[in-house]
């Protein structure tokens, strides 16, 4: 019976390192392509502060894999980041950094928000920012997700990421504090 726990546990950790090591390569097309989604939020979406923040999104989580000294997919730094080999690069660092950087523009017709998964399960809590028209809900925007891929950024309106159920983050802080 230990045996075959053990031989399922190593198969589930295998699946859970090959499918979060891998990163992807981004094309320029992406830029775009993430610009255009941040445009078709709401008509009031300026097309130049979609562009700037479909932008900074990219490079800055690029920036942000060089800070964190990123060489192995999102859990194997992780782990190395809860072991002290590495200083940062926890999900929620990822969130609050590119988060910061990007308030830096003053967006006039996009707004920020922070979202969580997995609060509640078993599974890993995961943070990550959201972007949406200035004055739209979280669950209507745009999941800006440099974490899952080591810096090689994810993005997906809110409610097509098939990983994650995001919910916002003050509302799942203010259940933990009841």
């Amino acid at each position: 019976m230990i045996a075959k726990l053990r031989v399922g546990l190593a198969l589930l950790a295998a699946v859970v390192l090959v499918a979060c090591g891998a990163p992807q390569k981004q094309a320029p097309a992406d830029v775009a392509w993430l610009t255009q989604a941040l445009i078709s939020l709401d008509p009031v979406v300026d097309p130049a502060e979609a562009a700037r923040a479909a932008e900074i999104a990219y490079t800055y989580s690029l920036v942000l894999r060089q800070d964190y000294n990123v060489t192995d997919g999102a859990l194997m730094h992780n782990a190395k980041v809860n072991q002290g080999l590495r200083p940062r690069g926890l999900c929620w660092h990822w969130a609050d950094d590119l988060q910061t950087r990007l308030r830096l523009e003053g967006f006039q017709t996009l707004d920020m928000h922070r979202a969580i998964a997995n609060h509640d399960t078993i599974l890993i809590e995961h943070s990550t920012v959201v972007m949406s028209a200035r004055g739209g809900k979280m669950r209507e925007g745009i999941v800006l997700d440099p974490w899952r891929f080591g810096g090689y950024l994810f993005w997906s309106p809110v409610l097509e990421d098939s990983r994650y159920n995001w919910e916002e983050r003050h509302v799942v802080q203010a259940g933990r504090k009841q």
